[in-house]
C-alpha cells in the first residue's frame, strides 16, 4: 500500500468541495490530525506557523519555515502537486497567507486544535473575516473510510494482534506493570507501528480503573489484568485493542463479571450494521450489562471512531442519533469496573460494511489464564 493510496489527492478536492458547500471560503489546517488526513504531512507543531491553505476557489498551497520545507516536500505532501511555499525568520507568515488567498475572506475554518496563539495572529492578519471551526467540514469525511483507510487499519488492527497474542511473554507474577508496559511498548514497534500511542497495564484493583497508565504495582498469582494497546502505522493509522488477563486463578465473582461483559460485546459487534444508531449500538450492550445486574460499573461510552487518530469521530454512546454508514471504523469497548477489587473491558475495531459489519481485532475475547 502505498501512501498516495491511503492519502490521495483527490481528498483535497472533496474538502474543497465540502468547504464551499458549509459557506467557507477557505480552511486554514496547521499541524495535527486534519493535516495528516488532508495531506500526509505528520509536521512537527512549532512555534512557527506550519499552514495548508485550502480556499473554497483556487489552488490549496502549504505555507511552512524554510527550514521544514525539505520534510514537508518528502512527505506525502510533497507528491500531491500543492504548490509548497517557506518562509524565512523574517517574513511575517500570517501576511503571506492572508496575501495568497484569492480574496477577502468573510469566512474562514480553522482546524480545531490550532494553538489559540496562532488563531489569533490570523485574526490579526485577516480583519474583519469571521473563524469558524474546520472540524465542522471535515469530520464528515473523516468518519467515512475509503477501502485504502480500511486496509490501512485492518493492517493496524492484524500488527497490534500480534502483540496480544504474545502477552504470556511478559505479564508474570513477580513483574511490575511498569516493567511490563515497556516490553510491550518495544513490541508494539517491532510488530509493526512506527509509534507506541499508549500502554495500559491494570492489575488487581489497578484493573478496576478504564483509564490506569502504567505503576509499580508487582503482579501477583490470582491477578486479573486489563491491557489496553495501541499504536501508529507507518500508514498513519492506528490501532487500539483492549483483553484480559489472569494469573493462575480467577475469583470466581470475576469469571461471572467477564462472562457478562463478553457476552455484551459480542451482541453488539454482531448488530454492527448501516441504519443503526451510535445510541442504539450503545443501548444493546449498557442494557444487557444492566441487567446482568452490573449497570452502575459501566461507566464510560461503547466506543469512539478511529483512524488518523485513536479517538475520532463517531463516538458510540447514549443518546447519539448518529446514523452508522459504510466505512465509518469504531471501538466497541464495553467495561466493567469494581472500585477497589477488579474490572474488565473488551474492545475490537469494527467496520460498518454495506450489509453489517467487519471486526478487525481477532485474537480471542475469552479471558486468557496465564501461568
Amino acid at each position: 500500500m502505498t501512501t498516495t493510496a491511503v492519502h490521495p489527492a483527490e481528498r483535497l478536492e472533496r474538502a474543497r468541495q465540502a468547504t464551499a458547500a458549509a459557506g467557507l471560503d477557505a480552511l486554514l489546517i496547521s499541524p495535527g490530525a486534519d493535516l495528516r488526513y488532508l495531506t500526509g504531512y505528520d509536521a512537527l507543531p512549532l512555534e512557527r506557523l506550519t499552514c495548508l491553505v485550502l480556499p473554497a476557489e483556487g489552488e490549496a498551497f502549504l505555507v511552512v519555515p524554510e527550514l521544514e520545507r525539505p520534510a514537508a516536500l518528502a512527505s506525502p505532501a510533497g507528491g500531491l502537486g500543492i504548490g509548497i511555499t517557506g518562509w524565512t525568520e523574517t517574513e511575517d507568515p500570517y501576511a503571506l497567507v492572508a496575501a495568497r488567498l484569492p480574496a477577502r475572506p468573510a469566512c474562514v475554518g480553522v482546524d480545531n486544535h490550532m494553538w489559540a496563539e496562532k488563531t489569533m495572529a490570523f485574526r490579526a492578519a485577516l480583519p474583519g473575516t469571521r473563524q469558524a471551526l474546520a472540524g465542522t467540514v471535515l469530520s464528515a469525511l473523516r468518519r467515512r473510510k475509503s477501502a485504502a483507510e480500511v486496509g490501512a487499519l485492518r493492517r493496524a488492527g492484524a500488527a497490534i494482534d500480534r502483540v496480544h497474542a504474545r502477552m504470556g511473554e511478559w505479564l508474570r507474577p513477580g513483574r511490575t506493570e511498569r516493567e511490563a508496559g515497556r516490553d510491550i511498548a518495544d513490541a508494539i514497534v517491532a510488530e509493526g507501528h512506527v509509534r507506541t500511542d499508549f500502554v495500559v497495564v491494570g492489575s488487581g484493583p489497578n484493573s478496576a480503573s478504564p483509564h490506569h497508565d502504567l505503576s509499580d504495582r508487582v503482579m501477583r498469582p490470582g491477578d486479573t489484568v486489563v491491557v489496553d494497546i495501541g499504536g501508529t502505522t507507518e500508514d498513519g493509522y492506528c490501532s487500539d485493542s483492549t483483553r484480559n488477563y489472569v494469573l493462575g486463578e480467577a475469583p470466581a465473582d470475576y469469571l461471572r463479571l467477564h462472562e457478562v461483559l463478553l457476552a455484551a460485546q459480542r451482541r453488539q459487534t454482531d448488530a454492527v450494521r448501516p441504519g443503526i444508531t451510535s445510541g442504539e449500538l450503545d443501548a444493546i450492550g449498557r442494557d444487557f450489562i444492566d441487567e446482568a445486574g452490573f449497570g452502575p460499573y459501566f461507566i464510560h461510552r461503547t466506543g469512539h471512531g478511529i483512524g488518523v487518530e485513536s479517538h475520532e469521530e463517531p463516538y458510540i454512546v447514549t443518546g447519539s442519533e448518529l446514523v452508522l454508514e459504510p466505512g465509518m471504523a469504531f471501538s466497541i469497548e464495553p467495561g466493567i469496573y469494581l472500585p477497589g477489587r477488579f474490572g474488565a473491558r473488551i474492545e475490537d475495531i469494527v467496520i460498518c460494511t454495506e450489509d453489517g459489519g467487519e471486526r478487525l481485532n481477532l485474537t480471542p475475547r475469552d479471558l486468557t489464564v496465564l501461568p
